[in-house]
Formats: C-alpha cells, sequence, structure tokens
C-alpha cells in the first residue's frame, strides 16, 4: 500500500504530534474489561517520546453519543489507564495529552472542515494508529493529513501490511470462515475473496439465506429474501471457477415457544436437524458435523481468514460451533488471521485471543480493506505524503 511511516516523518525533536488512536473499548460500570485497542498504540506513542516530540495530542471516539457530550462516552478511564501503561514504560506523560470523546463533537462523524481544523490548530505532525477507524471519512481520519505531513502509527501500518499480504501471496490452500448475522454485510467481502481463496466456509445467521438459495427450509431463521439471489449467483460463480463455498450440514435449533438473548431467560427445546429446519424453529448456531467439519478444513489449510462467530455464541446453548472454530483456528499450523469484531470476543471469551498469528483491532476496517481494496484513513496518508514529496 506504500503508506508513509513514522520514519517518514519530517524530524520529530520539539515538534507537537497530533495523534488519532482507536480506543473504543468495552466499559462496564467505568472498568475497562479489554485494554488491547489502548496497549497496541503504546508502541507509537513511546517511539514519538523517544525520539523527542514535545507534546502529543492524542484523540479518540468512544461509543456512540451522537455529536453531543454525554458522560456514559467519557474517554475519562481511557484517560487513566493509558497514562499509567505510558508510565510503566517509563515515558514522560507530562507531555501527553488525551482529547476528550471525538465524538461529542457532531463535526467528527460529519467530516466538518472546521472541526478538522480546530484538532490540527497549533499541531505540527499528525499520525493515524486508528485502523478500527480508518474505513470511516470523519474529520479526524481524513482531516489532517490535509494540513500536515502525516504518516501511519504502527498499529495502522502493521495491520495493512498483514492484510495486504494476506490478499497478495498467501499460502495455499487459502480457507477464509465467515459468519455473523446478515449475509447483506458481506456479500461484497465474499465476492473479493473468491478471487483470492480457495474454499470459504458460511456459518452464523448469514448461512440461512445461503442454504433457502438452495432450496432448504430456513424455518424461522434468520433469513434476508432480497439477496436470496445474490447467494445463488455466489454459489455458482464459485462452482464454475473451481472455488468451493461450503454450508452447514447441520444446525442446532431452538423451538418457536423458547427464548434467548440479553435480558431473557433462556428457555426453549434444542434439537439438531439438517439443512432443513422445521417451520418456527431458529437456527442458531452450527451443528457438531459441520463444526467438525470446518475444523477439519483449518487443520487442512496453509493461510486462515476467519470474520464472524458461527452462532449466537453469548449463550452457552449456542456457543459450541464458534468454540469448535475458535479452537481450530487457535491451533493450526496455519498462517491464521482474525477479522476483529465479535470473532475477536469470541477467541477472548474462550481464552485463545494469544493463539492467532494477527488480531485485527478493526472488524469492519479489515472486511472493508478485503472488498475494496483501499480505505479513506489509507488515501488519506498516501496523498499527504504526495503533497510532502511534491
Amino acid at each position: 500500500m506504500d503508506l508513509p511511516i513514522l520514519e517518514d516523518l519530517p524530524p520529530v525533536a520539539g515538534k507537537r504530534v497530533l495523534v488519532r488512536c482507536d480506543f473504543n473499548v468495552p466499559i462496564s460500570n467505568g472498568v475497562i474489561t479489554d485494554d488491547l485497542r489502548i496497549r497496541l498504540p503504546i508502541e507509537t506513542l513511546t517511539w514519538l517520546l523517544d525520539h523527542g516530540a514535545s507534546k502529543l495530542t492524542v484523540c479518540s471516539h468512544l461509543g456512540r453519543p451522537k455529536g453531543k457530550p454525554d458522560p456514559k462516552y467519557s474517554i475519562a478511564p481511557v484517560r487513566e489507564h493509558l497514562m499509567e501503561l505510558l508510565r510503566a514504560k517509563g515515558a514522560d506523560t507530562s507531555r501527553v495529552e488525551l482529547l476528550e470523546n471525538l465524538r461529542y463533537n457532531a463535526g467528527e462523524e460529519g467530516n466538518d472542515p472546521d472541526f478538522a481544523k480546530s484538532l490540527v490548530e497549533n499541531q505540527d505532525l499528525y499520525v493515524d494508529d486508528a485502523f478500527g477507524a480508518a474505513h470511516r471519512a470523519h474529520a479526524s481520519i481524513v482531516g489532517p493529513p490535509q494540513f500536515l505531513p502525516s504518516a501511519a502509527g504502527r498499529v495502522l501500518a502493521r495491520e495493512v501490511e498483514v492484510l495486504d499480504g494476506l490478499l497478495q501471496e498467501p499460502a495455499r490452500p487459502f480457507v477464509a470462515v465467515l459468519g455473523g448475522a446478515k449475509v447483506s454485510d458481506k456479500l461484497g467481502v465474499i465476492d473479493a475473496l473468491l478471487e483470492k481463496v480457495d474454499t470459504v466456509l458460511v456459518g452464523g445467521g448469514m448461512c440461512f439465506t445461503f442454504l433457502a438459495s438452495e432450496g432448504h427450509a430456513t424455518g424461522g431463521s434468520l433469513l434476508e429474501h432480497e439477496f436470496v439471489e445474490n447467494c445463488k449467483r455466489l454459489l455458482v460463480s464459485a462452482h464454475a471457477n473451481g472455488k468451493r463455498i461450503v454450508l452447514p450440514t447441520d444446525i442446532v435449533a431452538l423451538s418457536p415457544d423458547g427464548a434467548f438473548g440479553a435480558g431473557k431467560e433462556p428457555s426453549g427445546e434444542l434439537r439438531e436437524v439438517g439443512q432443513d429446519v422445521p417451520d418456527g424453529w431458529l437456527g442458531l448456531d452450527i451443528g457438531p458435523g459441520t463444526a467438525a467439519a470446518f475444523a477439519d478444513e483449518i487443520a487442512d489449510a496453509a493461510t486462515v481468514f476467519w470474520n464472524g462467530p458461527m452462532g449466537v455464541f453469548e449463550d452457552p446453548r449456542f456457543a459450541a460451533g464458534t468454540s469448535t472454530v475458535a479452537e481450530a483456528v487457535a491451533s493450526t499450523n496455519a498462517f491464521s488471521v482474525v477479522g476483529g469484531g465479535d470473532s475477536a470476543s469470541a477467541l477472548k471469551k474462550f481464552g485463545l485471543d494469544g493463539k492467532v498469528d494477527h488480531l485485527s483491532t478493526g472488524g469492519g476496517a479489515s472486511l472493508e480493506l478485503i472488498e475494496k481494496g483501499d480505505l479513506p484513513g489509507l488515501a488519506a496518508l498516501r496523498e499527504a505524503a504526495a503533497r510532502q514529496k511534491a
């Protein structure tokens, strides 16, 4: 992608640097429950401090406060934790400031030029280390590179290097495992992946639209009727080009009177069914036969990309499929990349998050990079570099 990196910046000594991070971390009752997105950019921040930056102004969004201050989305817990991590590295935190939530200002998501100008005021350089937000054309992402010498931080550069390499020169067989709720969110990604991979394994709620395209009954399962023909086209195209889209052969279903999900008392009868779900029943996980078959495909792969759970894994009754896939991805000898989002949450839930080769910090960003080949944040950095050279 030829992104400008930290070493491409003008001399940092004595300069004020605006650093965009992605500190959009889960917080429960004021406690950060997963600090990965705060820990990873420490390398970038300490590099800038060690090279003599006089001041780091760090900024990030957190949650969705809808353009106005909301105490629920205050970045204060992140600020305290960030400073602790920096002090543990021996960094001088008196030279580091973390701004309040960028999304408190409607100009952030609205890509308001005036808000971007306010961010770069009195700044000398800009570093983008927010891969999880690189697919957003927001003011703090695409604005600063228009005004300041800019570069990718270590997190952003590493993400792009891994994902770009994954698509350009993957070791084969290359197996992609896709799950999640809606097939409409993944159609473009599947199209793009079919040009690169050998096999796509499909689970999660999205599998039912594929199954319906083959004439199977889906009961009360999640089904996007308007995308059935798209799924049929993908299956035909894959076969014609020597690629495989593998669908579940068995499903774990919940009876029509059953309940699941946040705030509900789990109830109902569970049944393992084949590719046809009975009327009213809800398919909520891939079955054990499918999970075992997917695990075998992953074990035989040389490269694996996984994005999206195989079922409603938050409910222990429907976690086995995702758990089996997670175990397979964690134990394979293949180069393994997990595309953030719910897949990352699943790995953490099953204690496997440290056992893959690359765990992306951006689910949506990784999928969009695969689908479109570029992201607004990356393009902005390259354009800034081109202006500097000119």
